[in-house]
């Protein structure tokens, strides 16, 4: 693959020989040269477990403390009893069966969190195919199902990040803008990291990520000493 000039300056910073701390590594992301737009700090990593194994499946949500740097929009499935309480906490789109139907036969995605009662996730389910690999279905595990749709919509404006193992055993998450202070970076860094690992399963034999790095959008990967 080619790469730009600008991709080559910010290689050249790198050392692929060494593992950073997290600090560090943060340091080495705020020095590359600027791209066009506010690009966000990319955490990846590799996982010690067999995701295909009901018990080592890796899935949560972590809010971070300082947020995503993005607006986050939030559609909530809720009963009309419900409806003010999404609104007041600030939801997007709030409906039921009229949006089910509009994603489901338009494709429509205009959101980045979806929100759901237990007694809508019957209807819910039916779009479990197209949700599901965009990582947008509610999930209890997630605290994405739940009574509680106030506390979920104000979670999720504030910067939840849903993660999951994939079928390789990767986990990969957006933590934020590289223009926010480094502090805040690693501070949204550690808690992602810490969120991982108390999903630990208690069959998995040694550490449960293995590999983990650290990029920018635009930019080439720093692995991590953890």
């Amino acid at each position: 693959m080619q790469r730009g000039k600008n991709y080559k300056k910010r290689l050249e910073l790198v050392n692929k020989e060494k593992a950073y701390s997290i600090e560090e590594a943060v340091d080495v992301l705020k020095s590359y040269p600027q791209a066009g737009f506010d690009e966000t700090v990319e955490a990846g990593g590799k996982l010690g477990v067999d995701p295909k194994s009901s018990e080592q499946m890796i899935r949560g949500a972590v809010v971070l403390p300082n947020g995503t740097g993005k607006e986050n929009k939030v559609l909530v499935f809720c009963g009309p009893d419900k409806e003010p309480a999404a609104k007041e906490a600030g939801a997007d789109y709030i409906g039921n069966d009229e949006i089910i139907e509009k994603i489901s036969k338009q494709g429509w995605t205009d959101f980045d969190s979806c929100i759901a009662t237990p007694a809508m996730m019957k209807a819910v389910s039916k779009l479990g195919r197209f949700l599901g690999p965009r990582g947008l279905m509610p999930s209890p595990k997630t605290g994405t199902v739940t009574e509680n749709i106030s506390q979920a919509v104000k979670e999720a404006k504030r910067g939840k990040v849903n993660f999951r193992v994939d079928k390789v055993g990767c986990i990969h998450a957006g933590l934020g803008k590289i223009s926010f202070k480094k502090e805040e970076i690693v501070d949204n860094i550690n808690t992602f990291i810490s969120a991982v690992n108390s999903g630990c399963p208690q069959s998995l034999k040694g550490k449960l990520i293995r590999t983990f790095y650290l990029s920018t959008t635009m930019g080439p990967s720093v692995k991590i000493n953890l």
